[in-house]
């Protein structure tokens, strides 16, 4: 049902327990998630795990060169940048310990513009609460690229940040509080990012 779709979410401070309220809300069948959730290395293996055991769909930490299976969830270590590549009909998962993007590694505009680059149209992005602008630009490039994308209101944010740099420069296709967030790219994914 969703051939070459992807999912990415980005977030920052209130960010864990964001995509916590995100992910548990997803049905199983979903298409692969990729997730760069700003986080030191030593707490993202047990953030998955957590995930893991909260949520429908399969919660792990990205190991390089993954492919990405739907109903799964892979998590950017603290160690590297997530980005997504392609062998042949599979996305798979690529970790890079290149230079902070933003003053982070892992970076959110890095994991965005990977997707926008492989996934285009077939991609839904979300930007949830966080602190700077890290995420911004990237959103805005999935935008550009077809892809439909969101980013989380000020009212149900920890810091309005990252999702307000993003709205600002339009890089959000909606502005929705969280607790819609998980609907909305259902529904996304159904109709072809409309």
């Amino acid at each position: 049902m969703y051939a070459d779709k992807l999912i990415a979410i980005g977030a920052s401070t209130g960010g864990t327990e964001a995509i916590r309220e995100v992910l548990v809300a997803l049905p199983a069948d979903v298409p692969g998630i990729v997730i760069t959730q700003h986080m030191p290395e030593r707490f993202t293996k047990s953030f998955a795990e957590r995930l893991d055991r909260l949520s429908a769909v399969r919660v792990k930490e990205a190991e390089h060169g993954e492919r990405i299976l739907g109903g799964h969830v892979y998590i950017a270590p603290g160690h590297s940048h997530l980005s997504v590549g392609r062998q042949g009909a599979y996305y798979v998962t690529e970790l890079a310990q290149t230079a902070p993007v933003n003053r982070h590694r892992p970076s959110v505009d890095v994991l965005f513009n990977a997707v926008a680059r492989v996934a285009g149209r077939h991609a839904v992005g979300a930007l949830l609460t966080g602190m700077g602008k890290d995420g911004a630009q990237g959103l805005l490039e999935m935008r550009r690229a077809g892809g439909f994308t969101i980013a989380q209101n000020a009212a149900s944010c920890v810091v309005y940040g990252m999702p307000r740099e993003a709205a600002e420069i339009g890089a959000a296709c909606e502005v929705l509080d969280l607790r819609a967030i998980s609907a909305r790219i259902v529904s996304a994914l159904r109709s072809n990012g409309r």
